[in-house]
């Protein structure tokens, strides 16, 4: 049998840019492995140089292709990318469905780029949980551009908007996606408004539309001082991505200089601590209430006890400070 190799062990191998160490350290915080908290903490001390930029929208607007193409236009210019790209779960396995790195099949080879896809495990808004710790070894690792793709999941997708420096919305002709963003507040989340697909004759309504809603207040944008731009793209024609490589450009640097920036830096840090609190929560009760678990089922099944008073019960002499 294989000895496992620890954790910190393959620290420094991943601060070389060891993309099997990398990976490994990955899938081990994605399992929630209590062996690798230390060695997260030191890739953790180690980061925050990197730009991580969110690419979200509603299914079917072009992001994984837009994400692959501004990779290789990141690429040219000699910078480092790291992608995450989050897809939803398997009810059965748990595992990624759609598995983005087969759309990226042109990056695969470049050793400037590396690719993961995350299951979303059923967490909600979108990511992953444990896709900020990708973030955090990629970073690490030196990657300048970090770009994290949510699952297109509409209205619930905004949780990307407390975890990145700068959030892309992607928009696409024919999909209704002014009056899906409104509903979704997705508009109020971006930085950045990107068209897709804009080889369609029907593409410049959506950008004229989506210019007419920000002029109207609509988006809530990131401050005072930034106006979210939208910029119009083709991956199929490689047109746009040079207007919306300067616009990124632009607002990193707005972010690392500006009273926005360092507040964006702290929710992020926020947002952090409370994700990782409630995972950690989870983890102890799922491990404390087995004990209670059948004989409270048993009541409510019977219904000599309802929802409320069940779960009352379940917590009730559970010490989640003791439980493992």
């Amino acid at each position: 049998m294989a000895r496992l190799v620890p954790s910190d062990a393959l620290v420094p191998r991943a601060l070389a840019g060891d993309n099997a160490a990398m990976a490994r350290l990955m899938t081990r915080a994605e399992a929630g492995s209590p062996e690798c908290r230390g060695a997260m903490a030191q890739l953790y001390a180690r980061a925050g140089r990197a730009h991580v930029i969110g690419i979200t929208g509603v299914p079917g607007s072009g992001k994984s292709t837009l994400v692959s193409t501004l990779a290789l236009k990141l690429r040219a210019s000699g910078r480092r990318v790291g992608i995450i790209a989050v897809d939803p779960s398997s009810p059965y396995s748990g595992g990624s469905i759609m598995g983005d790195r087969i759309r990226m099949s042109e990056l695969v080879q470049d050793e400037g780029v590396f690719i993961r896809s995350m299951a979303t495990r059923g967490a909600q808004g979108g990511m992953a949980r444990a896709s900020l710790e990708a973030v955090d070894v990629l970073d690490a690792a030196g990657f300048e551009v970090i770009v994290i793709e949510t699952v297109g999941v509409g209205q619930a997708e905004v949780e990307i908007a407390r975890a990145a420096h700068t959030v892309v919305v992607v928009s696409a002709p024919g999909l209704g996606d002014d009056i899906q963003a409104i509903k979704a507040g997705i508009l109020e989340i971006a930085d950045i408004h990107v068209v897709s697909k804009c080889d369609r004759s029907d593409a410049s309504r959506t950008v004229s539309e989506l210019k007419n809603m920000l002029t109207m207040g609509l988006s809530l944008a990131s401050g005072g001082g930034w106006n979210a731009p939208v910029v119009p793209t083709s991956s199929a024609r490689g047109e746009g991505f040079e207007p919306l490589i300067e616009c990124l450009e632009r607002h990193g640097h707005y972010m690392r200089s500006s009273e926005a920036g360092r507040e964006r830096v702290r929710r992020i840090a926020e947002f952090r601590m409370l994700k990782t609190a409630e995972d950690l929560l989870h983890q102890r009760f799922l491990a404390a209430r087995q004990g209670a678990l059948a004989a409270v089922s048993d009541q409510l099944a019977e219904r000599r006890i309802s929802p409320y008073q069940a779960a009352e019960r379940l917590l009730d002499g559970i010490n989640l400070e003791t439980a493992p």
